[in-house]
C-alpha cells in the first residue's frame, strides 16, 4: 500500500536530523518525500540500508507505473501519476506528445518532417514548449524498408522514437538499428503477443499493449507480460474518433485509470496511450481532420493519455497541443512566477521609464513582450507578489508599496542615480497605491493603463 503521510514516511527514515538531504529533519524530508519534491536517494543514511531503503522506494512509488523512453537530454518519462483529479495534488510527467513519419515517404520529405518535428519550440511563460517523440509506421510491412527509415530518422533527431508495426518481423528490424536509444514498442496483441514479448525481453524496451474496446483483454495481456517480466508497459484500449464509440473510449480511459488508482488493480497501473490520430481513418479534408484531432488530443489529455500519437504538425494543431498540456501539467501547489528583481527591456538610458508588474509569469512575460514588441527600452520592476497576478496581489495585500520598495532596494536600484526623472509606472489595476508609494518611496507616482498592450499609446500621451 502507496505511504501517503509524512509520519508514515517517517518511521523507515534514520530519524538522527543530519541534513544531508538538504531539510533540516527527518520529518520534513518526508514530508517532501511525500509531495515528490525530494527523491529516496537524497538521503545519504538510508542509502547504506539496502533492504529498508528498497522497501521505502516500493511504497513510495506511484501509483501509476512510470517508464522511461529514449536516451539522453531528450528521455522521457512517461506516467507515474498518483492522483485522479490534478488538485489533490499534482500531474507529473507532461503527456508525450509523438508525431508520426511513415516508410514509404520519400527521403528528402521524410528528413524535413523529422527535422519540423525535432525542432519545433514555442516560448511561453518562460520556458520553451516542445515535441516529444518520432513514431516510425510500417505502412508497408517490409522490414528492410522500415529499418532503412528508423535509420534515417534516427541519423536527423535526437528525439525518442516509438516503432509502429503489428509485424514483430518489422520491429524486430527497427530494434536492430536503434534498440540504445531505447524506443518504445507498438504494439502486442492478442495475435502476436508471444513474438513481441520475446523482442521487449531481449532489448529491454518499453512496449505497448493494445486491444481495441476490449478491457478485459487488455487486462490479459498486461497481466501477461507481467509474469514474463515485463514491466515497462503501456495500455492503449483502442481510440474512436467520432459518435458512440469515441463516449465509450472515453470511458475506458477513466475505468483503466480508476482501477490503477483508486481500485489498487496493480496488474493495469501503467501507463496510458491515445491516438488521436485515428482521425484522419475517416475524414479526408487536412483542415478540417486537424481541427479534430487536435480536439481529441485535448479530451485525452484530461482523461488520462500519457502518450499519444499524433499526425498533424500545422501550427494551430501543434500550439492547441501544446498549450493544452502545459496548462494541464502545471503544478497547481506552485505558482508559475520569476524571479523578482529589475530587468532592462532593450537599452534603457536615464530618461527611460521604470515600469512596475508582479512576478507572476504568465503577467511578466506578457508586459514583458508587450514592452518589447512596443520597442520601449526600459526597467521592468517584477515584484514578489508570490507569484500572483497585479489585481488579486493587490487585493490580497501581496502587491503593496513596501514590496514594491523592497523589489527596488534587494536589486540597489537608486532612482537619483539610476533616471533623470525619479518616477515609476505602476499598472492600471494597483492605482489605490499610489499615494502609499509615493510616501514610502519619496518618488513620483504614474498610474498606468490596465492592459499592458495599451502602454505603447499611453506612452505617448503621457511619458515626460
Amino acid at each position: 500500500m502507496k505511504l501517503n503521510s509524512p509520519l508514515q514516511v517517517y518511521k523507515y527514515l534514520p530519524k538522527i536530523n543530519c541534513g544531508k538531504c538538504g531539510e533540516k529533519t527527518c520529518m520534513a524530508f518526508a514530508s517532501r518525500l511525500v509531495d515528490r519534491s525530494k527523491k529516496i536517494e537524497d538521503c545519504q543514511i538510508l542509502l547504506q540500508d539496502r533492504e529498508k531503503f528498497l522497501q521505502l522506494a516500493e511504497l513510495l512509488a506511484p501509483e501509476i507505473r512510470e517508464i522511461t523512453a529514449g536516451v539522453g537530454d531528450r528521455k522521457v518519462r512517461i506516467g507515474g501519476d498518483d492522483v485522479l483529479h490534478r488538485h489533490q495534488l499534482t500531474f507529473f510527467n507532461p503527456t508525450v506528445l509523438a508525431y508520426d513519419v511513415w516508410d514509404t515517404m520519400e527521403e528528402v520529405a521524410l528528413i524535413e518532417r523529422v527535422k519540423k518535428i525535432s525542432e519545433f519550440k514555442k516560448f511561453y511563460v518562460g520556458d520553451y514548449l516542445k515535441l516529444d517523440m518520432i513514431a516510425v509506421r510500417s505502412t508497408r510491412e517490409s522490414a528492410a524498408k522500415f529499418k532503412s527509415c528508423v535509420e534515417k530518422v534516427i541519423g536527423v533527431s535526437t528525439l525518442p522514437v516509438m516503432l509502429c508495426s503489428f509485424d514483430p518481423t518489422v520491429l524486430k528490424a527497427g530494434l536492430e538499428v536503434c534498440a540504445d536509444k531505447k524506443p518504445v514498442l507498438y504494439a502486442a496483441t492478442k495475435d502476436n503477443w508471444e513474438q513481441v514479448s520475446k523482442l521487449a525481453l531481449e532489448y529491454r524496451v518499453p512496449v505497448v499493449l493494445f486491444s481495441e474496446g476490449n478491457l478485459d483483454s487488455l487486462k490479459t495481456l498486461a497481466v501477461t507480460f507481467n509474469r514474463l517480466g515485463i514491466n515497462d508497459i503501456i495500455l492503449d484500449p483502442g481510440t474512436y474518433p467520432e459518435g458512440a464509440q469515441l463516449k465509450a473510449t472515453f470511458e475506458n480511459f477513466i475505468k483503466l485509470r480508476r482501477a490503477g488508482i483508486k481500485e489498487s488493480q496493480k496488474e493495469i497501473a501503467y501507463p496510458i496511450m491515445a491516438a488521436p490520430i485515428t482521425a484522419w481513418m475517416i475524414d479526408n479534408d487536412p483542415t478540417r481532420t486537424s481541427y479534430l484531432e487536435a480536439a481529441l488530443a485535448s479530451i485525452f489529455m484530461i482523461k488520462y493519455a500519457d502518450i499519444m500519437l499524433l499526425h498533424s504538425i500545422e501550427p494551430h494543431a501543434l500550439l492547441s497541443e501544446v498549450y493544452t498540456r502545459e496548462t494541464m501539467y502545471t503544478d497547481p501547489r506552485t505558482p508559475l512566477k520569476v524571479d523578482a528583481g529589475i530587468y532592462k527591456i532593450g537599452n534603457p538610458t536615464k530618461d527611460s521609464p521604470v515600469i512596475a508588474t508582479s512576478n507572476f509569469a504568465l503577467t511578466y512575460y506578457t508586459v514583458e513582450s508587450d514592452l518589447s514588441s512596443g520597442r520601449i527600452d526600459c526597467y521592468l520592476a517584477s515584484v514578489n507578489t508570490d507569484g500572483i497576478g497585479v489585481e488579486a496581489a493587490v487585493a490580497g495585500r501581496q502587491f503593496t508599496a513596501a514590496r514594491i520598495k523592497e523589489t527596488f532596494d534587494e536589486a540597489g536600484f537608486d532612482f537619483k542615480e539610476k533616471t533623470s526623472h525619479n518616477t515609476i509606472i505602476l499598472p492600471g489595476l494597483a492605482a489605490r497605491l499610489q499615494g502609499d508609494l509615493e510616501d514610502v518611496m519619496g518618488i513620483k507616482v504614474l498610474i498606468g493603463p490596465v492592459d499592458s498592450n495599451q502602454i505603447p499609446g499611453w506612452m505617448d500621451k503621457n511619458w515626460l
